[in-house]
C-alpha cells in the first residue's frame, strides 16, 4: 500500500499529467507535492483548489441519496463521514484538473489533485487510475 509520495510519483507516470498534489481540503496544507504547479506555487495552488473541494464537498445538493447525517456542514471532517463527492472535474481550455476525495479511516479531509494537459492526457483513463490510488493510498 503506498504512502503519498509513492502515490504521488504513480500519478506523474499518467499520460499527460503536469503535477499532482495531497490536499488536505480543511486547512488547505499541502501534504505531497510532484511535478509543476499551475501557477508556479504549489502551497497556493493547494490552498486554492482546497476551495473548491470544500465548496463541492459540503454542499447538500450533491448529497442526493444520501442520509443527513452526512451532509453536515460542521460533521464531515470531525467524524471522518466521507463527502458526498467521488471527485470534481475542473476543464479549461489547455488543462484538466482532477480533484479525487480519499476515504481514511481518521477523517476524510484529503483529496488527490491532478492537473492533465488536455492534449496529451486523457480524462478518462485519469479519472479511473486516481480512483485506484485513492484507494490504496495510506496516510500515516
Amino acid at each position: 500500500m503506498p504512502g503519498i509520495d509513492e502515490c504521488l510519483l504513480d500519478v506523474m507516470r499518467l499520460p499527460g499529467a503536469r503535477g499532482a498534489a495531497v490536499v488536505d481540503w480543511t486547512s488547505g496544507l499541502a501534504l505531497g507535492t510532484i511535478g509543476d504547479s499551475p501557477h508556479g506555487d504549489h502551497e497556493a495552488t493547494a490552498a486554492e483548489t482546497a476551495e473548491v473541494a470544500r465548496m463541492a464537498a459540503e454542499q447538500p445538493a450533491f448529497a442526493t441519496g444520501l442520509p443527513e447525517a452526512s451532509t453536515d456542514r460542521d460533521n464531515t471532517a470531525v467524524t471522518g463521514t466521507p463527502p458526498p463527492v467521488e471527485d470534481v472535474i475542473v476543464t479549461t481550455r489547455a488543462d484538466y484538473h482532477i480533484l479525487r476525495f480519499v476515504e481514511t479511516d481518521f477523517d476524510s479531509s484529503v483529496f488527490l489533485h491532478l492537473w492533465l494537459d488536455r492534449t496529451e492526457g486523457n480524462l478518462a483513463l485519469a479519472r479511473i487510475r486516481l480512483g485506484e490510488m485513492a484507494e490504496r493510498l495510506v496516510l500515516a
